[in-house]
């Protein structure tokens, strides 16, 4: 496996007086203008949707899921199908996360959300109500037990990388430790010492593993800043990972900026990590895809993003339009004939009926979850490409401005 060449990543224009740039990330399967929201394809598939309608609506990338994947199918039987790209008929690049979002979960029991309420508490032990520990941190790793089975399992830096390795996406990330909100202050620190440690770990078994298997496409490699809401230590933990080199004196590919973080503080804590990351490497954001959410992260110098939202609410009958989010299934709709959102061009939006999606939902159609996900994640897309292209006009302040004031209804800045 050759590595990615020195041309990976370049800038193509930045935003003045910011952190913000347009980029391309060039991998062997195609290129990725950046900015880009990744879809994500946790268990090798968008929910609902084919890949070929991916392609159509104009998803650059899909993310899927280390841990999911090597529960089942394994990713021995991902390998032997030439990839997840190849085994998911997605021709574009691809992603996969280490499995740690998957494998902190499992042991608090906070499933889906990372950014939460800290007032209440703060401690090292904290469990979700209702639910069962099933995973553990120790220095070498963590041993965690299937949500499927129960069956004990143990994930180290080398056995992620190993595996990401099997799964051969594009771009893969090193092994890291997420914290939530509420564990203190001294274990955010010895946390953050973890994951530095074991970034090493994944580099290092990086290159081993791409020398092993150099007839296969290059793998780039990136390594996750964590820290939660520390400037201190999130300027630390960076300054820490890009220091990190091979014998050949060659680092990371790229960038994840992970963990917990309250809504608010997103701008200022990716802020803080691109001050200190080298601007010829890509920073990928992990798990964001609201509209202001997105406006402040490019603008704070995120190149890249993913997030399960658009699909998850989807299927849950939440859509998503130039004025705002609204659920399909109120009464109100059930004889709107008129489409899901006027000035949206995609398949669902020129085909069906607000009236139509209601029904659908109301008689537990199948179809209900695939032309909502269709359209949700075009609608996700087309923003962040039409950010894309203002950076470029010199535009990007009036977009924000125009889109999030109708979105939110208020005059945004």
């Amino acid at each position: 496996m050759s590595e990615p060449a020195s041309t990976f990543y370049e800038v193509n224009a930045e935003l003045p007086g910011r952190r913000g740039r347009v980029g391309v990330i060039h991998t062997p399967h195609g290129d990725i203008q950046t900015p880009a929201f990744i879809a994500v394809g946790t268990q090798a598939t968008v929910k609902a949707v084919l890949p070929e309608t991916m392609k159509e609506l104009g998803a650059q990338a899909v993310l899927a899921n280390a841990y999911h994947l090597y529960l089942r199918p394994g990713p021995d039987v991902v390998d032997e199908a030439g990839g997840v790209g190849a085994f998911m008929n997605w021709p574009g690049p691809t992603f996969t996360d280490s499995g740690g979002f998957q494998v902190m979960s499992l042991g608090v029991g906070f499933k889906k959300v990372l950014a939460m309420d800290t007032a209440r508490l703060q401690a090292d032990d904290i469990i979700a109500e209702g639910k069962e520990r099933l995973a553990h941190v120790d220095e070498d790793g963590v041993t965690f037990r299937s949500h499927l089975d129960g069956s004990k399992h143990r994930f180290t830096p080398e056995v992620s990388i190993g595996i990401q390795h099997q799964l051969g996406a594009d771009i893969i990330f090193a092994f890291d430790e997420l914290t939530t909100l509420v564990n203190t202050r001294g274990y955010q620190e010895k946390s953050v010492e973890r994951t530095h440690r074991w970034a090493v770990r994944c580099l290092a078994e990086h290159r081993r593993l791409s020398g092993i298997r150099a007839d296969k496409p290059a793998q780039a490699l990136f390594g996750v800043v964590q820290g939660a809401q520390y400037e201190d230590l999130r300027r630390q933990a960076t300054r820490d990972l890009v220091g990190i080199v091979d014998d050949d004196g060659q680092g990371f590919d790229g960038y994840g900026i992970g963990g917990a973080l309250e809504k608010q503080n997103l701008a200022t804590i990716v802020g803080w990590v691109t001050d200190e990351l080298p601007a010829d490497k890509p920073r990928h954001l992990l798990g964001i895809s609201e509209p202001d959410d997105l406006f402040a992260a490019i603008e704070a110098g995120a190149d890249t993003f993913d997030c399960v939202s658009p699909s998850r609410v989807a299927r849950n009958a939440a859509l998503y339009s130039a004025t705002g989010r609204f659920n399909i299934t109120n009464a109100r709709f059930k004889r709107d004939f008129t489409p899901v959102d006027a000035e949206c061009d995609c398949y669902t939006c020129a085909n069906y009926t607000r009236a139509y999606v209601h029904h659908l939902f109301k008689a537990k159609e199948i179809l209900a979850a695939t032309l909502c996900t269709i359209h949700n994640e075009r609608f996700i897309i087309r923003l962040v490409d039409q950010i894309r292209a203002s950076i470029t006009a010199g535009e990007f302040d009036e977009l924000r401005g125009h889109t999030l004031g109708r979105y939110y209804g208020t005059a945004t800045r």
